[in-house]
């Protein structure tokens, strides 16, 4: 485990649905004693970098968020010295040339530092810190209209490079159930997976978020909370305080609280501001 917190190890990401807000609720419930830390969604990251743990694995089902994660890992010079070309070069004109380019074929070719840097710059300079992509898988977010983009964010990058390479991180592209294939008796396990819709039910929830995760994932999500917790594993879980997560772990009841969190990324005003949200756990977090 690091030892002392380095306050610049935090998120070089916006992300949609962010956990920097939860973090105190996340810190006052997380299991006093654990092994090994996995996160399955691990998004923009706020989790993991504020624990600041030694091997955690970290995972999303987002090939360009990880390979962003293994770029800033392993590449970080020339990742730093890409977003300041686009930093200089940034404009409306020029975010929309940079966004059209996953509409070429040559695309695929492009390097791996290339498309973190791309997916860096998009990230700070679409609206409102948004990940959408087409049915082509193209990103789609506009131009978001800020005074101070701080696409260089350079002393975060360099020191979450820094801690990546020195806690040996191991970083994964997959499904949220293989991700935890591996997990054992007393390791520690936190799902923010997309959120459910506060207004909805089995019946009527389609699909509501890239990737289609719907009714049905979030019923095998909570199989998979269960088969983990039979495992002896600590488990901990946020999502929104909507009656189909009430529902689907109501045998946690005792062991779930609802917190208020300020929601300031959305792609509607209405989705902003302060929102009731849950944090299921598998264990008694006042022992």
């Amino acid at each position: 485990m690091i030892q002392h917190k380095n306050t610049l190890i935090r998120p070089f990401l916006k992300w949609a649905g962010g956990k920097r807000q939860l973090l105190d609720y996340i810190n006052k419930y997380k299991p006093k004693n654990f092994n090994r830390f996995i996160e399955p969604f691990v998004g923009g990251g706020a989790v993991f970098l504020d624990f600041q743990l030694y091997q955690p694995l970290i995972n999303d089902y987002n090939s360009e968020l990880i390979n962003t994660y293994k770029i800033v890992r392993d590449n970080i010079n020339e990742l730093i010295e890409l977003l300041k070309v686009h930093n200089e070069n940034h404009s409306e004109e020029y975010f929309y040339y940079i966004r059209s380019l996953d509409r070429e074929e040559s695309f695929s070719t492009r390097s791996a530092v290339e498309r973190a840097a791309r997916f860096i710059y998009l990230n700070k300079t679409g609206y409102n810190g948004l990940y959408r992509v087409n049915s082509k898988n193209q990103f789609n977010v506009p131009f978001g209209k800020y005074k101070n983009q701080n696409i260089v964010n350079e002393e975060v990058l360099r020191n979450v490079s820094f801690y990546l390479n020195e806690s040996k991180t191991n970083i994964v592209c997959g499904d949220f159930e293989r991700a935890v294939e591996n997990a054992n008796e007393g390791d520690f396990i936190y799902f923010d997976p997309p959120y459910a819709p506060l207004k909805a039910d089995s019946k009527n929830f389609v699909s509501y978020t890239l990737g289609g995760f719907d009714y049905k994932e979030q019923e095998r999500l909570k199989k998979v909370f269960k088969q983990l917790d039979e495992r002896g594993c600590y488990v901990m879980l946020s999502n929104s305080s909507s009656e189909i997560i009430h529902k689907l772990y109501k045998e946690y009841e005792e062991t779930t609280v609802i917190v208020g969190a300020s929601r300031s990324v959305n792609s509607k005003a209405s989705g902003r501001g302060k929102v009731n949200e849950v944090i299921v756990m598998n264990y008694n977090f006042n022992s």
